[in-house]
Formats: C-alpha cells, structure tokens, sequence
C-alpha cells in the first residue's frame, strides 16, 4: 500500500529534491523543546534556577552579583508524574487471552522486563507527551524491544488523525573515534530503514538501506514500521504544561521570602528632598541600598521606615499555590488531613479520583499500544513457531495500585462469603498475590 511517506517523496523527486533534503527539513524544523523542558523540570531543573537579578549603576542596568539571590526549585513535576507512574504501572499489567497458548506466550516472552519498560514508558510520555518503543528480532533471531527516546523521533502519519504510522526518522549524536559529533539518521518505513549521516551540522550522506531483520540470511520486513506511539493523551501534551506556570510561581516566592530573610533590616532610611531620577533607577537603588539619594533644597531630611515581612500573606498564596499544582496537575496530596488517620475505602476513591481520571487517558491510549506491541510478538510467532494468534483477542488490563483500608477489604470479603464466588473473595482480599496459588493453599 502506498502510503503519504511515499506520495510526499515522488513529490518532492519530481521536484528534484532528494531524500537527504528531505531530511535536512525535517530534522532541522523538528521542535522539541517541550520535550527537553519536561525532562529538566522532572530532574528539579526548573526556570528559577537560571534567574538572575539586576542593578542600576550610573543609569546602566548592570548583573547584581551581592545581592542574595536564593533559586529554590520545588520538584512537583516528578512527584505528581512518579505518581501517576507507579499508579498506573506499578503492578505487573495482565494479559487474558481467549486461547491459553497465546497467554503463555506473551508471558514467556514480555514477562517482568516488559512491565520494567512500561514504567519507563509511563513516566516518559508524562514528561514529553508521548514514548516511543522500537520492535525488533535479534541477531540470534530473538524478538526484543527497547526504548527509543521521543526527542530523537519524527513520526510520520498518514492523516491529521495520527492513526497509522507510515514511517519514522530517528536521529542522535554519536563521538567518532576522531573525537567529532556525528549524527547518525536512521529512516523505517515498512520493510527497510535507510541509514544517514551528518557531521558538524552539513551535509547529509546516505550510508546504506537494510531489511528490518534476518532470517537464515535472508532480509525480511515486518510489513509495519516497527516502532509503536505510546501516548500520554490524545494531543501527546506532556503532564508538565497544565501546571509549568504554577510550579515556576510556587519558586519564585519561595525565593524572594528566602531571600528578604536573608537580608532583613529593622528599617529603612528615607531621605526626605529627593528630586527624582528614573523611576526603575529609584527602585532598584531603593532595593539594593535600602537608602534614597535627595537633594540639599528645603524640606530635607531623614526618617526611619519600619520594615515587616507579610509572612501570613506569603504562607496563604504558598498554600494556595500547593493546592492548585496538585488539583490542575490531578495528583493527590498526601499533606491532607481531611479524611483522618485510617481513611474509609470511599474516603480514598474521593482522594484518588483525579489521578484515576489522569491515569485512564493514559491507559485507554496504553492499551491501544500494547496492542500494537503483540501484533508484533504474533508475528514474530508465525514467522518462528508458525502459529497465529490474534491480538484483538487478548485483554489487557492495568491492575492501577492504590492505597487500600485493608482492615476494610477484609472485613467485606469476610461478608461476602456465601454470596459470592469463593475465587472472587480471594481476588480481591488485599493480602492475596496469586490467585490460583491462594486457593490450592486454602484447600490444603
């Protein structure tokens, strides 16, 4: 099937322009600041810490090198996005399928490495919005995945829907032997993936084009581009932009308060006469001298301005400020004392229910990856087992972990019994980790 990569590219060839101008544009018009800024707030890198503060001398605006300058960053974004990480994979995901064989092939070979790389992907598409997995058969003819990071990715839909995925660029630096930066370009489509390279920011050079994989020498292609979206939301928009400017306020304050403590005077001098100057001139003079240049007319003179710091002011907007990341960010704010100590089990739904609503956009969307995931595992199955299986018949579910009121769970479990299924009770007691182990142990 000829999908937009290939209709784009016999556009731009009848035009004479070539796959590496192709690339030239892509690369280089590829915008992922976002991404990078969503990696930096996670490692506590946030826009305080580049802040600098500024004097007037002799009318020039010039770097204030004295004065206290605190750059106290508050690390919100990798509370609320290690949260949402842990919540929604924090436990193993589970996979029912309709035929056991299918079962027990997904778990031989995803298995606890693959629920390993869905916490990776997890937090990484709460930074940048989305992550990307590459599917591959080995040299040794085995199927892997790996984590491919989205910065380095330009993918390639065939609609504005961003449904299906005709092809990806990926590119990253690599150090030479000779110490100089090259960039190494790879470009999927659905059978082959031409590779590039790029040195010092010129041109482009095609290196060579191979199949997606080997079998008993012979190159084959997966009949899909072997790299699957996982998506954050449908608009692959970082968690990091619905509360970047709340957070970047939170430290501000926090800052300046740091900063007005560390440099508190009892009073200020006000000379009286002053004759005016430039009015940013006057503030910053004002601020950093705690004095007022006057003049020698009539009416001069000097008094003493108490100093008070509004700290109750400050604490409310600080709260406030709390209170907002966490409700516009969806996380749960373990600081709250409004359910008491041994919080019931709807008490905890009602705390937990912005973060299940946040973690359900990114399960539905994780679900649909996963998916895509075992159309490759099924493939390589064919290819290597020849047997095949149907991914659209498999269940993915996310076991979300939340805090429970064991106490509670217990005791209706403990009710329970005679109404529901003995198997039912036991899945849903919170001390129970194998279902099927539980009930052998509870008929011995």
């Amino acid at each position: 099937m000829v999908g937009e990569t290939d209709i784009l590219k016999g556009m731009f060839r009848a035009k004479g322009i070539s796959d590496e101008k192709i690339l030239v544009d892509l690369i280089d018009s590829h915008n992922n600041a976002h991404m990078l800024e969503g990696i930096r707030y996670y490692n506590n890198e946030g826009d305080i810490l580049r802040r600098r503060l500024f004097r007037y001398e002799a009318g020039k605006r010039v770097l204030d090198t004295e004065k206290p300058n605190r750059r106290l960053a508050h690390n919100w974004h990798k509370l609320l996005v290690d949260q949402k990480t842990a919540y929604l994979t924090g436990n193993p995901v589970r996979f029912n399928a309709e035929n056991p064989e299918a079962t027990r092939l997904i778990n031989r070979f995803l298995g606890e490495r693959f629920d390993d790389t869905l916490c990776e992907l997890a937090k990484g598409s709460a930074n940048k919005g989305v992550e990307w997995l590459q599917l591959f058969i080995d040299e040794e003819g085995k199927f892997g995945f790996c984590v491919i990071p989205a910065q380095q990715v330009i993918p390639i839909w065939d609609t504005s829907l961003l449904k299906k995925l005709v092809g990806v660029v990926r590119y990253y630096p690599l150090s030479t032997e000779a110490g100089e930066n090259e960039l190494v370009i790879e470009w999927w489509n659905d059978n082959t993936v031409k590779y590039f390279s790029r040195r010092g920011g010129g041109r482009i050079r095609f290196i060579r084009e191979a199949p997606h994989f080997y079998r008993s020498g012979v190159g084959y292609g997966w009949g899909r581009v072997p790299f699957v979206a996982f998506k954050n939301n449908e608009e692959m928009l970082s968690d990091l932009k619905f509360y970047k400017q709340l957070i970047d306020d939170y430290d501000i304050n926090m800052s300046d308060f740091s900063n007005n403590l560390s440099e508190i005077q009892e009073v200020v001098t006000v000379l009286k006469g002053y004759e005016g100057t430039d009015l940013r001139e006057f503030s910053e003079n004002l601020r950093y001298y705690k004095v007022i240049k006057v003049g020698s007319g009539d009416g001069s003179g000097v008094e003493k301005l108490e100093l008070s710091i509004p700290v109750e002011a400050k604490r409310e907007l600080l709260n406030r400020l709390e209170e907002n990341i966490f409700l516009f960010g969806q996380g749960v704010n373990v600081k709250t004392d409004r359910f008491g100590a041994s919080p019931s089990g709807i008490a905890l739904k009602f705390l937990y229910s912005l973060l299940d609503m946040k973690a359900g956009i990114t399960e539905r969307k994780f679900v649909v990856a996963v998916k895509e995931v075992l159309w490759f595992l099924f493939e390589y199955a064919a290819i290597s087992k020849d047997v095949r299986y149907d991914p659209d018949t498999v269940a993915v579910v996310f076991d979300k972990r939340m805090v429970l009121n064991e106490l509670e769970m217990a005791q209706i479990a403990l009710h329970s019994k005679g109404i529901i299924s003995d198997r039912t009770i036991i899945s849903h007691h919170p001390w129970t980790e194998d279902v099927d182990d539980e009930i052998k142990n509870t008929a011995l």
